[in-house]
């Protein structure tokens, strides 16, 4: 069975949307584990129904290199990125991890990706798995 890790901080909105994405393509195929880096990005992720979920830097350093697909924004390859919530020991894990990275190019950092044409998330997510995803 693939596991795959979705990383998310602040509110865990964007890994919510995801996360019941996954869970209606693809049922109890995969396990889907919620990564957050604070308390309350992993329980609204987990509320959408991932399989398990921890906490803060250390769950993501030591889950990310354990786990088959990574999931987040582009935010979650930035040091200090998220108003600071991503450390650098969690980009350099996830960044370097053998897991395969899909990323999706929302950022409220400084940051513009040329060739990026900006859609809603929905579309995005949707993208995501039909494109992305080949289970």
């Amino acid at each position: 069975m693939k596991r795959i890790c979705v990383i998310d901080g602040h509110g865990g909105g964007i890994g919510s949307a995801v996360i019941k994405k996954l869970k209606e393509f693809l049922g109890e195929s995969v396990e889907i584990i919620a990564l957050g880096t604070n308390a309350i990005a992993t329980a609204q992720m987990l509320k959408a129904k991932a399989n398990r979920g921890a906490s803060g830097e250390n769950a993501i350093v030591q889950t990310a290199g354990k786990v088959d697909i990574i999931i987040g924004t582009i935010a979650v390859v930035m040091a200090h990125s998220m108003m600071g919530e991503i450390t650098p020991r969690m980009a350099e894990a996830i960044a370097s991890s053998p897991a395969k990275k899909i990323l999706i190019p929302l950022s409220q950092e400084n940051v513009e990706i040329v060739g990026v044409s900006y859609v809603p998330l929905p579309h995005l997510v949707e993208t995501l798995i039909e494109e992305n995803l080949n289970l």
